[in-house]
């Protein structure tokens, strides 16, 4: 994200180009953060030897659009009303001139590019806006997509509930045209400084990959994710609402129907794909010449429950679905740095004005991770916050997890004893003071669904769940189990 014409020359003296990498519901299963213990990123891996990973980091909404919206405007969720997959944040009155992370940088002499899931899908909605970014290449796409669908389930022929492989060819897909546009870029020298926006779709659903990356994880010796029999046992029956009606199967379904195995596989044969795509991208800068001059930060919008709690997806205040790799290599970064202080992806905005050595942005609610970058033990007084739906809150510190839900209802985890989040200690009354000191990062107010608000938005008010306009009753049934 990059522009200005000035004087050139002072303009752009000393800013570090930046590549800006977008992976779409990655979790931890990644080498850097060892989510899965056979899961192969060597792209990622090699990318974590140059910089600093966080090992703590989470996102502002378990949910594309909301995540996005955040990160790139430099706002909470509870603060613009964005929630769900609608609407586009530019369509919201109060939103309509907000300075976006792309346009700050290019009112400070960049030039930005674009490419692939960024912004949420479609958006923004005007093709090619040039007030968001100089340079559009190709949108995101799953690409090549089987005659039929591989997998059938209760939903009938929903579009992204889908996995497995099929004969195509890795040339196919999507991310490979989005990496090719960067490359391309990177090869025709743009102008400098740049801020390279790659947005990559898979892991997403619907998982396909061609044969070569599902040989990488053979069935007869893949390890499945590690579970808790009645986890949900514990657990507020408000944490439901979060995910109630969604696209996504049931762990249940998947068991009886016996596609966990399937799913779990193609979800990291997907990953070791776009990794691979990350790998093509990074080294075009590095063939390029602008290595040591440029910073690359490397993150995911939400993570992906594959059968823990019962479910698969996101859309819950679970470290599954909240944690997301988040990683910075170039100059001004510690090299072979792990740092485990809480990160946001709402520090994303303040942290690439301070390494490009810009004027501190107004009016964000992120705070720069600059420190952590020079030093990963630099002390850090906030935790993460992620928001989903209205006035649903986790906060998560280095030790642990808070969740407050709409109807007062809450879940309290010790990540060091119980990593897994199995034993909700919210009723222990020893802790009572731990909860409170998480909870005074609680947004003291969570504004209302922005106008156009849609896909399965719950609020909770007079005592009263209500779903899309249709009161939920605790004795109701959960939808595909």
């Amino acid at each position: 994200m990059i522009q200005l014409a000035l004087c050139v020359t002072s303009l752009h003296a000393g800013k570090p180009n930046i590549l800006f990498i977008a992976i779409d519901d990655l979790n931890d299963w990644v080498g850097p953060l060892k989510g899965h213990p056979q899961v192969q990123t060597p792209h990622m891996d090699k990318l974590a030897q140059r910089g600093t990973v966080f090992t703590n980091a989470h996102c502002q909404a378990p949910l594309c659009n909301a995540s996005r919206t955040s990160l790139m405007t430099g706002l909470r969720p509870s603060t613009t009303g964005i929630y769900g997959l609608a609407p586009w944040f530019r369509q919201v009155q109060s939103l309509k001139e907000r300075v976006t992370l792309p346009q700050y940088l290019k009112r400070h002499g960049y030039h930005t590019y674009t490419t692939g899931k960024v912004y949420h899908g479609g958006y923004p909605p005007q093709p090619e806006r040039k007030d968001e970014y100089d340079h559009w290449g190709p949108a995101a796409g799953v690409g090549a997509r089987p005659e039929a669908k591989l997998v059938t389930t209760p939903f009938g022929n929903h579009p992204l509930v889908d996995w497995g492989t099929f004969p195509h060819r890795d040339e196919d897909k999507g991310d490979w045209k989005v990496a090719d546009w960067a490359i391309q870029t990177l090869e025709e020298k743009p102008e400098e400084p740049f801020f390279l926006s790659v947005g990559f779709f898979l892991p997403h659903v619907p998982c396909y990959a061609t044969q070569k990356w599902f040989d990488l994880y053979p069935p007869q010796s893949l390890q499945m994710p590690n579970l808790r029999p009645q986890d949900r046992e514990d657990t507020p029956f408000f944490s439901w609402y979060l995910h109630w009606s969604l696209p996504e199967p049931r762990l249940g379904w998947l068991q009886r129907e016996g596609e966990w195995q399937s799913l779990v596989r193609a979800y990291l044969a997907s990953v070791s794909f776009v990794d691979s795509q990350v790998g093509r991208v990074v080294d075009a800068v590095e063939r390029a010449g602008y290595r040591d001059n440029t910073i690359v930060v490397l993150w995911s919008d939400h993570g992906w429950h594959l059968g823990e709690k019962d479910i698969t997806g996101k859309n819950s205040l679970w470290d599954r679905s909240t944690r997301v790799p988040l990683i910075f290599a170039g100059p001004g970064v510690a090299q072979s740095s792990r740092c485990h202080r809480p990160a946001e992806l709402l520090d994303l905005y303040p942290t690439l004005a301070d390494l490009a050595g810009l004027p501190a942005p107004s009016g964000l609610e992120g705070h720069s991770l600059l420190p952590q970058l020079r030093d990963a033990e630099a002390p850090r007084t906030w935790p993460a916050i992620t928001t989903h739906n209205h006035d649903n809150h986790g906060v998560r510190s280095e030790r642990w997890r808070y969740i407050r839900y709409a109807d007062g209802s809450e879940e309290l985890y010790d990540m060091q004893q119980d990593p897994m989040e199995w034993h909700n200690l919210a009723s222990d009354p020893s802790l009572e003071s731990i909860k409170q000191e998480h909870a005074r990062f609680l947004p003291a107010s969570s504004a209302k669904p922005a106008p156009g608000s849609r896909h399965r938005i719950l609020t909770y008010e007079d005592g009263v769940p209500t779903w899309e306009g249709a009161v939920i009753n605790p004795g109701d049934a959960i939808p595909f189990e």
